[in-house]
C-alpha cells in the first residue's frame, strides 16, 4: 500500500452512541467460518497501542476513543471465527471466461483493470475469504469485500519500498470488515480506509477504482477478462451463500452507532465520498438515465448508471483545455467503450481515453464504491441521496 505520512485526519464521521438493533438468525453451515456471533462478543485488550495489539482479546472497557485505538472500544465487534479464520487469499488462479461455467449471468463480481489487464473476483469466493492480495502487471493490490455491509474496495499493498498483504482480523466496527496488515501488525477499518491501531495508526489507505457489477455485464465489456478459479485451495461450497436470508431482509447481526431507516437496509447503492460527507445514487435513479451531472461539497462530477446492467460508476469534472468535458455514453456498457466527449474521444468504465485526440488521458475517479444503504450512516452522518 502506497501509504503517506501518517495522519489523524478523519475520512469519515465516527459516531459514539448504540441505538437497539435487531439480531438476524442466520443458517450457518458447521464448517462456515465467516464472521457470524453475539453482539456481545470479546473486545481487544484496553492497552493495544502498539503492533501486537490485535493478538489479544479482552474485555469491554468502556469505548472511549483512545488506548491506541481512533475509535470506540465499545463498537468494536468479535466476529467469531478469529484472526484469519476467514483466510485471505495470495494470487488467486485465475481462468478465462468462457472456463467459469460456476458463475451464472447474475452473479455479482468485482472488477478490476491495470494497463491490459483485466480480472473479475466473484462475490461467490469473497463471501467466504473477503480479502484478495493480487499482483497484476507488477501491481501489488488487495481487494477487499465485506459481505455484512455489500462494500468492495481496491487498496495498494506497497508502501516505503515495503509489500504487505491483508489478512481478516475477525473483528468488525459498524459490523464493517477490518483488515490487518501482516508487515506491522496493524488494523485498519474498510469503509473508513484508515489504520486504526498500531504502527500505522492514523494512515490512511491509496486506494482506487475498482467496479461491481454483474458477471453478464463486465464479460460485455470485457470478453477477454480473467476470472478467478475455484481452486482456491480451500474447501468450500462457493454457490452457498452463508448468511441465509441477510441480503434480502432489513436485519442486521450487529449493532451499528447510527441508523438510517429511509430505505431498505439491504439496497446497494453508490456513494460518493467529499469531505467526510457521503451522496448516494440508487438504481432508480438510471431506468430512463444514464448521466448524472451533479455537484456535491463544491465538487463536481458524473455518476453513470444503469439499472438494467446493473452498474454505477463516477468521474470528477474534467477539463482538457478550456473545454469542460460533457459526455454522452455509448455502446450501453457492451463494450469496453463507455463514454464519448464532444473532442471525439472514448472513455471506457475505468475512465481511461482508449480513442480520440487525447488517447491515454483519464478521468479521476471519485471516492466512491457500492454499499447497503445501512452502512453509510455509521461512519459518515446521515448521507444526502440523490433525488430524495
Amino acid at each position: 500500500m502506497a501509504f503517506p505520512k501518517s495522519t489523524t485526519t478523519d475520512k469519515m464521521a465516527l459516531k459514539t452512541n448504540h441505538p437497539t438493533f435487531k439480531n438476524l438468525i442466520l443458517l450457518i453451515m458447521p464448517l462456515c467460518l465467516m464472521a457470524c456471533g453475539d453482539d456481545a462478543g470479546d473486545l481487544p485488550n484496553s492497552n493495544t497501542n502498539n503492533s501486537n495489539g490485535n493478538n489479544n482479546t479482552g474485555g469491554n472497557t468502556g469505548g472511549t476513543v483512545n488506548d491506541g485505538w481512533l475509535i470506540p472500544l465499545a463498537e468494536i465487534r468479535d466476529g467469531g471465527p478469529g484472526k484469519d479464520g476467514i483466510p485471505a487469499l495470495e494470487n488467486p488462479e485465475m481462468i478465462m471466461a468462457m472456463e467459469a461455467t460456476y458463475l451464472d449471468d447474475d452473479d455479482l463480481i468485482v472488477g478490476y483493470k491495470f494497463e491490459d489487464e483485466v480480472r473479475a473476483y466473484p462475490h461467490k469466493i469473497f463471501n467466504w475469504h473477503e480479502i484478495i492480495n493480487d499482483e497484476l502487471n507488477g501491481r501489488k493490490v488487495a481487494i477487499t469485500h465485506c459481505p455484512l455491509t455489500g462494500t468492495s474496495l481496491g487498496w495498494e499493498r506497497e508502501y516505503d519500498g515495503k509489500t504487505t498483504t491483508f489478512g481478516v482480523s475477525g473483528l468488525l466496527y459498524n459490523t464493517n470488515l477490518m483488515p490487518y496488515d501482516r508487515t506491522t501488525n496493524s488494523t485498519w477499518i474498510q469503509i473508513g480506509e484508515m489504520c486504526v491501531n498500531g504502527d500505522l495508526i492514523g494512515t490512511t489507505a491509496q486506494n482506487f477504482q475498482v467496479v461491481e457489477t454483474t458477471w453478464k455485464t463486465w464479460k460485455g465489456m470485457y470478453p477477454d477478462t480473467k476470472v478467478m478459479s475455484l481452486n482456491t485451495g480451500y474447501s468450500r461450497n462457493y454457490d452457498q451463500y452463508p448468511y441465509g436470508d441477510y441480503r434480502t431482509e432489513p436485519g442486521l447481526i450487529f449493532s451499528v452507532s447510527q441508523n438510517d431507516n429511509r430505505r431498505h437496509q439491504k439496497e446497494r447503492v453508490h456513494g460518493v465520498i467529499v469531505e467526510g460527507k457521503a451522496k448516494l445514487y440508487v438504481f432508480d435513479s438510471f431506468i430512463s438515465r444514464t448521466i448524472i451531472s451533479d455537484t456535491f461539497m463544491d465538487e463536481n462530477f458524473i455518476v453513470v448508471g444503469s439499472k438494467e446492467k446493473n452498474v454505477i460508476v463516477s468521474f470528477k469534472e474534467k477539463t482538457i483545455g478550456p473545454t469542460i468535458l460533457t459526455f454522452t455514453v455509448v455502446n450501453g456498457f457492451n463494450s469496453n467503450v463507455l463514454l464519448k466527449d464532444q473532442l471525439g474521444n472514448e472513455w471506457d468504465v475505468f475512465g481511461l481515453a482508449v480513442s480520440g485526440p487525447n488517447a491515454g488521458e483519464k478521468l479521476e475517479a471519485t471516492n466512491s464504491f457500492m454499499g447497503m444503504f445501512f452502512s453509510w450512516a455509521p461512519f459518515f452522518g446521515e448521507p444526502d441521496i440523490f433525488g430524495y
